[in-house]
Parts: structure tokens; sequence; C-alpha cells
């Protein structure tokens, strides 16, 4: 088997919450080293969980992705089996150390010496704060890559602003694009996925850096503010405003282009919203030729007929009534049903699936997206797997969501050579460690 794609490059994870930790992530499963230095005297919200032990009536009404454990119990160490953890931190490794102290910057200090990459995602002025910055990296190892990806920059009016993602996509304007034209914006779910695309952009910005660096021999500094990577999902709004000076508001599902009929409408359903089992298909109508698909699908009824409706400029003057009329029609068939339908049609078409129903989805299991992997604490269940397939260089779980501390012994023996007396040292001051401070919630 061919070396891994990252094989030989070692990245030091100082992220958190989400669109850091799904960055190193990806370098991960593609065979990059990455080493997470952890404090056990600090706890980061959301990176290994809410709380470090989360009360039993926060799970009764904490959202699935932060505190869905197992049986809904926290267990022993439920830091290591968070929803969230278990998702972005499979194939790394952990080791812990308090960098507030000088011994403990020293620590980082040799790591870096002998490491290609450091990853952060914290607020802006963290790392300041502990004397880390891009020149006191470069004393350690000149070559260094140095990935900063803060919410709204690290200069400007928004510096200093605290963020998740769902703080700078309302700041960006996204929360008010993607709503319904008849709902409040408030009333939108959070979605995140600025965390999603800024994590991708970081690990392709790394892969970049480390090919400049292969050419010529220099490391570099790249920032990257997490609110202007996330205005590429609403270019269309930018450019609009930008060249015609005209705002954009929401269009619910509705196609960006002005293409239509473009909706989600209802299908056959055993149950209501509110439990969760509504169906549902999205149909996209690009051209009058998928539209004269549609109409024979629907059985070519007397009202699809209407020249007006055979070019797209006559379905928009009336699509209302065409969403009204493909509804009734979508509302007694199944989504599977309705897809395979539409698309033997040569129309654009898919069920929308609420989450658990993708285990069973043919296509999403044709591809292996599901791996099964063994969580400590958890037990063994399915699992989103690797984003690529390379027939030379499978994309495996290399390893498990590691432990907090997981790796104390080959950091600091095998890495940096402490010998036995220094690491119990470190040990008696408090670096290492396989558990939070128990006075930490």
């Amino acid at each position: 088997m061919s070396p891994k794609p990252l094989e030989g490059i070692r990245v030091i994870d100082l992220c958190v919450v989400w669109a850091g930790p799904f960055a190193t992530m990806l370098l991960a499963d593609l065979g990059a080293e990455v080493i997470k230095p952890e404090n056990p005297h600090v706890w980061q919200p959301m990176t290994r969980g809410a709380f470090a032990r989360p009360p039993q009536a926060y799970l009764m009404f904490a959202p699935a992705w932060g505190g869905g454990y197992p049986n809904n119990v926290p267990g022993e160490r439920p830091w290591n089996y968070c929803p969230t953890f278990v998702s972005l931190f499979r194939n790394k490794k952990s080791f812990t150390v308090d960098l507030r102290t000088p011994e403990g910057k020293e620590v980082l200090r040799r790591l870096v010496a002998i490491s290609d990459v450091v990853y952060e995602n914290n607020a802006t002025g963290t790392l300041e704060k502990l004397g880390i910055t891009y020149e006191w990296l470069r004393e350690a190892n000149e070559r260094i890559i140095f990935v900063r990806v803060p919410a709204y920059g690290n200069s400007g009016p928004y510096a200093e602003a605290r963020a998740l993602g769902i703080h700078l996509e309302a700041v960006m304007g996204h929360t008010l694009l993607r709503g319904y034209e008849d709902a409040d914006p408030s009333s939108n779910t959070a979605i995140y996925s600025g965390d999603y695309l800024a994590g991708a952009q970081g690990a392709f910005a790394v892969m970049a850096a480390l090919w400049h660096r292969e050419k010529t021999g220099e490391g570099q500094l790249i920032e990257i503010a997490q609110a202007e990577n996330a205005a590429a999902m609403f270019t269309q709004a930018i450019m609009e405003y930008s060249l015609n000076g005209r705002l954009l508001s929401p269009i619910g599902n509705r196609d960006i282009f002005g293409r239509y009929p473009c909706n989600v409408y209802p299908a056959k359903s055993p149950g209501t919203a509110e439990t969760a089992d509504d169906r549902w298909i999205a149909i996209s109508v690009e051209t009058d030729e998928q539209w004269k698909g549609l109409v024979e699908a629907m059985g070519n009824p007397d009202w699809a007929r209407d020249p007006a409706l055979a070019t797209n400029e006559g379905r928009k003057a009336r699509a209302a009534e065409i969403d009204q009329r493909i509804a009734e029609f979508t509302r007694e068939r199944d989504d599977y049903e309705l897809m395979h339908l539409l698309q033997q049609h040569g129309v654009p078409a898919a069920p929308v699936l609420e989450a658990s129903r993708m285990f069973s989805d043919p296509h999403l299991r044709a591809r292996n997206f599901f791996r099964k992997q063994t969580v400590e604490g958890a037990g063994t269940h399915e699992y989103v797997g690797p984003l690529w397939q390379f027939p030379a260089t499978p994309v495996e779980f290399y390893q498990p969501p590691v432990t907090l501390g997981e790796h104390n012994e080959y950091v600091y023996k095998e890495l940096l050579g402490f010998s036995d007396e220094q690491y119990e040292e470190f040990r008696a001051k408090g670096h290492i460690a396989t558990e939070f401070d128990p006075d930490i919630p």
C-alpha cells in the first residue's frame, strides 16, 4: 500500500469547538500526525462537550450534538465520548500540558521544533496572552506553518468579538437570506455551516502551504477569517448588491437563479413534524425540457398542459399555483417512489431525509458513507466516514476518537525524549493526566 497523502507531516492542534477540529480531522484522515495539547485544569466549552461532567438535568434538554450520550447517561469520563467530540477527533493524538506555565510552554516549543504545522481557531488574543505568536513559533522552527482561523479576523473592528458559527453567519447576513419569506429570522434553525466551510478551507490552506514550502523551503502565517470565508454561502447576494445595488431577501427553498418550479414538497408521511417523521421531497426543474418530464411524471394533468407554462417566465408568474398543484400530487406518494419516478423522467429530485433515515439510504450505503467505530465508554456505533475514497491509499478510521492524555508517554518520552524521572516530575506538577480536575463541572 502506498503512503498516505500526508504521511510524515506533524500538525499541532490548538483548536476549539468545531471549525478548527474539523480541519485537523481532515488532515488526520489524510495521514498527518495530528497532536492535540490539552490542559486538564482548563475546560474549553463545546470542544469535549458543554460540560466536563454534565448534570442529568442538562441532558434532558440539550441538543443531540451536545448532549446525546449513550443511553442519555454521561458516564465516568463524558469528555471522551461527547457526540460533537466523537465526530471530530478520530485519527488524532492527545497529550496533556498546562501551557500557562513556563515549563509547559517549553514543552510546546520543543514540539513545535519537530512539527510542520500549528493550527488554531481560538478567540483573538487567546494565544497572545500565552506568549504564543508567529514570531515565537518561528524562533523554534523557521519552517513552521501557522494557520489562524478567528471568527472575524485578528484585526479590524470585529476582531475582539467572540462567536460561534451561528453568530458569524448572522453578522454576515446568511441567517436572513436562508429563511422563509413569511417567517421571522429568529425562527431559523442553527446549522453552523460556516464551521465546516472554514475547516475545509483551512485544511486546503495547509496543503497549499506545504506545497509552497516544498518548493521554497519557507513556512508562512495564514489567517482565515471565518466570517469572510462563510460569504461563499451567499455569493449571489453579495454580487447582486455590489453590482446592482439590490438587496436580496429570503426565498425559502426556491432557486437562487430564478428557475421554476424549485421547492420542497410534502410526501406521504407516517407522522408530523412534531414526531419528526414527516416526509418531504426536493424537486428542482432547471429547464423547459425538465418541466415536460415533470408533467409526464404527474400524468399530464390538464392544468399543466397550459402553453403559458412551457417557459420559465410563464411558470414564474404562476409559481404559487404550480407549487400547490405539485404538492397535491406528491402528498399521497412515498418520497423514494417519487424520487425514482421523477428521475426516470429526467427531473432532479431527492428525499429530504431526517438524520436517522440516512442510515438506510441505499446510495449512502453503496458509497460506504458510514463506518463502524468503537468509542471507549460509548460502545460500537456507526459514524459518518472520511470524505474521500482513494484506491491506492484507503482512508479509514485508523484510531477511535482520542481519549484525554492517551498519548502522554508517546509525546513526552518518544518525541521529546523525557526520562522516566522527568515524566513523573511533570505528572507531579499536574501536567500529565487522563482526567479533568474534579472541580471542573
